[in-house]
């Protein structure tokens, strides 16, 4: 870890054609080792949005995973640097805040823990573009971008085989066991989560990236780079998000999938905000985000704004729900990170016995699919998305994973769990072109 306070050179600029630049932005940082591009795909019903884009490239100085992977190490490195950063959280960083463990297997690789101080931030709102640098002047970034061309999708050669880290029948067995600890009082709902993956795949993650987001446009992309690993990622949920002293999270629960016209679709989008099973299952983790969030927020600010929101993407829609709170001035920012990590869209209720569970039922170790990526303003501010309907990709082992699951509460059926499961993986299996 290394301390960098140096001045960021600013300076904004006016471009005609925002999604061009979009491209040539997003190819141009993803020929560095380190970065992360957040796309939000413009979208009209997050009122909470900030950007339509916003790019951490380079890496000035960085927090990973050498005997650093803690909460108490992120708030040590903000406050050296006081500074942007961007960076993800994996899931298995539960085993920080509770006695839990991670043995499962873990074909990716990826650290526990990964945040940079980049050399260059790029903010885009609308036809505004802000460059941020560190040792290089702006001017030269946007020269740079400017000229780019964006490569031809060419797509895989072959099409490749994804497989099932479980088979379809020990996952319905799996459900009837979650359902039996939920009968005995053990547990009242629980995301239950199985592994896909392909293995000797040699790909272009920049190309999947750009057909995946094309596919989805969801309103919480993202496209990281770590060397040879990537997060590919379109997930379509907020997990937690700071501006002043206001924390913002907004769980979804409830998904349905999109009609062939606009009567199909009226009809599905009554049919999920009705349905009981997905208030309930709503309802439990708004109730479990309410308790994180009071740990760290005025007492009697915590409140949900709006319960079983129904938003449409591309492929689904989603019942969303948000929750507000308002953070003690005496607690640091990361605490509210910590005190509601992993989400509880993620996890279940009562929430340890929840991911003791998840260790025991699930084959593969979640890393990075149902942790966190996003940034870190110099003021504190920060916004993370939950990483799910992820492509998730190890170049240097030519091995490409993604992982779905649902919650699982008493009147969850099986077959029904396996086919929601298979709906939210549709973008991800168009992209790949994949049986």
């Amino acid at each position: 870890m290394m301390l960098l306070t140096a001045e960021r050179e600013k300076v904004s600029y006016q471009i005609k054609d925002q999604e061009l630049f979009k491209k040539q932005a997003l190819t141009w940082a993803a020929g560095f080792e380190v970065c992360c591009v957040l796309d939000s795909n413009s979208p009209k019903t997050d009122a909470f949005n900030s950007y339509d884009m916003l790019l951490g490239i380079g890496n000035e100085a960085q927090l990973f995973d050498n005997n650093e992977c803690s909460f108490e190490a992120l708030k040590a490195f903000y406050e050296l640097q006081k500074d942007w950063l961007f960076g993800f959280l994996t899931y298995d960083l539960k085993n920080d805040i509770e006695s839990l463990s991670s043995s499962n297997a873990d074909q990716l690789e990826f650290p526990d823990i990964h945040f940079f101080q980049p050399s260059i931030v790029i903010e885009m709102e609308s036809n505004q573009v802000r460059i941020h640098t560190l040792g290089r002047s702006p001017d030269s970034v946007f020269r740079e971008i400017s000229t780019v061309r964006i490569p031809e999708y060419s797509g895989l050669s072959i099409k490749p085989r994804v497989l099932p880290r479980i088979s379809k029948e020990q996952y319905l067995k799996t459900i009837e066991r979650i359902k039996e600890h939920i009968i005995e009082g053990d547990i009242y709902e629980m995301n239950f989560c199985q592994e896909f993956y392909i293995e000797n795949i040699q790909l272009s993650p920049l190309d999947i990236y750009a057909k995946l987001n094309e596919v989805a446009k969801a309103p919480f992309s993202a496209f990281y780079r770590l060397k040879n690993k990537y997060l590919l990622c379109a997930s379509p949920e907020r997990y937690l998000k700071k501006e002043g002293n206001t924390l913002i999270s907004q769980p979804i629960k409830g998904t349905i999938r999109r009609g062939e016209n606009e009567e199909e679709d009226r009809q599905l989008r009554e049919q999920l905000y009705r349905s009981e099973k997905d208030r309930a299952e709503n309802v439990m983790i708004v109730d479990l985000v309410r308790n994180d969030l009071a740990r760290v927020c005025e007492a009697g600010s915590v409140k949900v704004e709006e319960l079983f929101g129904i938003y449409p993407f591309e492929q689904v829609f989603q019942m969303i729900s948000t929750v507000k709170g308002q953070l003690k001035q005496e607690k640091h920012f990361i605490e509210a990170i910590k005190q509601s990590f992993p989400m509880g869209s993620m996890t279940g209720a009562p929430k340890v016995m929840a991911m003791q569970l998840i260790e025991k039922y699930e084959q593969s170790k979640r890393g990075l699919y149902s942790g966190a990526v996003g940034y870190i303003k110099p003021d504190g501010d920060f916004d993370f998305n939950v990483v799910i309907r992820s492509i998730l990709y190890n170049a240097s082992k030519a091995y490409l994973s993604f992982q779905v699951g649902g919650a699982i509460v008493y009147d969850s059926n099986a077959e029904d769990e396996y086919a929601e499961c298979l709906l939210k993986a549709k973008a991800i299996l168009k992209t790949l072109s994949a049986d």
